[in-house]
Formats: C-alpha cells, structure tokens, sequence
C-alpha cells in the first residue's frame, strides 16, 4: 500500500541537516553584519579555564570571533590555578571583599602562574583553532599602571593608566590579544590586578562596544538566592541599585561593570562560561543568555 508520500532517504535527511545548519548562519548574518569591526573585551575565568572542553570551545568561539570581523580581547584570571599553586607552596590564601589578599609572597605565585603558566596556555589553544594570538601581561608596552587598592591587600592594585597603542596595533593587524592582569605601579612596583577590573578599564580606553565576563553562575539574580529571578536585561542605573545587595566575588563584576558603561561601553554581558559556545550565543542570536546591561539609548539588533 502506498500513501502517496516517498520515504526519507539518506540524501533527503543530509539535506534536511545542512539546512538548518544554513538557518543558523543566516540568523547570525546581522549581528555579524553589525558587530564586524567592533572591539570586544572578553574577561575569560571561571569553569571555562579549567576544563578542557570548555577550555576548547572557548578557543574556538574566539577564533570564529576573529575570523568573521570582530575584534577580540581577553582579558584572563587564574584564580584556581593560583590557589592551587599557593596551596603547594603552603600559602594561606586570605580575601577581602572579595579580592585575594597579595603579599610578596603571594605575588610571585601570582606571577609565575598567570604569566608563565595560563596566558601561554590560552595563546597556544587559540592557535591551535587557527587564530592569531599573542600573549603579554599588563606590564609589557606600558599598558597598564596602577597604584595600590587597599593597604588591607598588599600588592594589589587599582588601574590608574591605560596604553592602548600596542593593543590596537595587534587588533589592526587581526592578532587576538591575550592579556594577564599584573601592572606595574608608579611607584615601581609589581601589582596584582583584579582582571574583571581590569578588563573594564581597557575596555574604556579601547573604546570597546562589549564587555563580556565569563563566570560560574547564570548571571545576576533580583534575588541572589532565587535562581528563578534571573535578570535577563537591566539598564547601568538598575545595575548600580543592585550593588547595595551584592558582595563577594561578584561584586567586582557588577562594579567594573557600571564603570565601563559609564565610561562609553554600550554593553556589558554577564554570562555563565560552564556553556560550551556561550560567546557565540550571546554575540550571535536573538535570544541570548546570561545577563545583559545596557546604556538608556541601547537598542536592539534589527533581526528579518
């Protein structure tokens, strides 16, 4: 008995499938349309840095980043693998508000570990995607200078300058940047960096349009015990009420985050980095994740 309909074949199936996958690409096309050229900062920590999938497709979300037209640059952290690093060199971490407490000590593991262990880690897995990269710490060209936070943590500074010159010649030339938050103080000395601090003052001084961090949670919660009271989109003034609620390690997030919007970014992106390709869903679709925070004049991307 016939029914009048033909049977699925294996070329029909395969064809159905790279449809949809042309569906994708057409429903990115105006983001790319509207972001190509356009600076983005991406502070990279969290379970994205630790595990080797995430790690992956990171890397990959990067470099697609690259070659479409954007304009990436990461800004990395390291905290699990310095307090690892500390714990073998029988280092007592302590913390205050939520930033690690850096005596000289604490300073050189800091060192070691983001300059000589993450930053050629990340350079070398987006390299290995076909990206162009190079990595260098805040020191190097002078890009960063800094003066002491609080004399309650030691060797940790706060940005007070930010040369972007070598940046922009890397990102003129399609080289992703790869930058680890130590600067050196004005008054000569090394300084550890607070990267989602430091990733908003460059981001400033680049003129970036987006500020992108990558942690371990949904985004910013109305209720910061409720997981049900995600934030999906807030305006910088409804960003800067919530500080009041807010402590710990997300509350430098929050902070940096009103600075850069008050500084000239036009987004600020609050993303759960344990998501594999969690950029590219934010970056490139209608829906996105995470938390947005906006400028009072943001508008949407027009989609159709």
């Amino acid at each position: 008995m016939t029914t009048g309909h033909t049977s699925p074949t294996e070329h029909r199936t395969r064809v159905a499938s790279t449809m949809g996958k042309a569906r994708i690409l057409m429903e990115a096309m105006p983001y790319i349309r509207r972001f190509a050229g356009v600076t983005i900062v991406i502070k990279y920590g969290g379970s994205a840095m630790v595990d080797p999938e995430l790690q992956d497709s990171f890397a990959a979300d990067v470099t697609l980043l690259s070659l479409v037209g954007l304009r990436p640059v990461i800004v990395h952290g390291g905290g699990p693998q310095i307090s690892k690093a500390m714990a073998r060199a029988n280092v007592e971490p302590k913390w205050v508000d939520g930033l690690r407490v850096t005596d000289a000590e604490t300073l050189g593991v800091v060192q070691e570990v983001l300059a000589g262990q993450v930053n050629p880690s990340i350079v070398r897995n987006l390299v290995g995607h076909g990206a162009k990269a190079v990595g260098m710490t805040g020191i190097d060209g002078g890009l960063l200078t800094a003066e002491p936070r609080d004399e309650r943590l030691g060797f940790v500074g706060r940005v007070t300058g930010v040369d972007t010159e070598l940046v922009g010649g890397l990102l003129d030339q399609g080289v992703v940047p790869v930058i680890a938050p130590i600067a050196r103080g004005e008054d000569g000395s090394i300084y550890n960096l607070n990267a989602d601090t430091a990733a908003a003052a460059i981001a400033r001084n680049l003129g970036a349009q987006k500020l992108i961090y990558l942690t371990d949670v949904e985004g910013l919660y109305e209720d910061h015990d409720d997981e049900t009271t995600l934030l999906s989109r807030l305006v910088v003034e409804e960003a800067r009420e919530l500080l009041e609620g807010i402590d710990g390690g997300m509350r430098p997030k929050v902070e940096s985050s009103v600075e850069a919007l008050d500084g000239g970014v036009r987004q600020v992106h609050i993303l759960d980095g344990r998501i594999q390709h969690s950029v590219l869903l934010e970056i490139f679709t209608p829906e996105g994740i995470g938390t947005m925070i906006v400028t009072p004049d943001w508008t949407p991307v027009h989609v159709g």
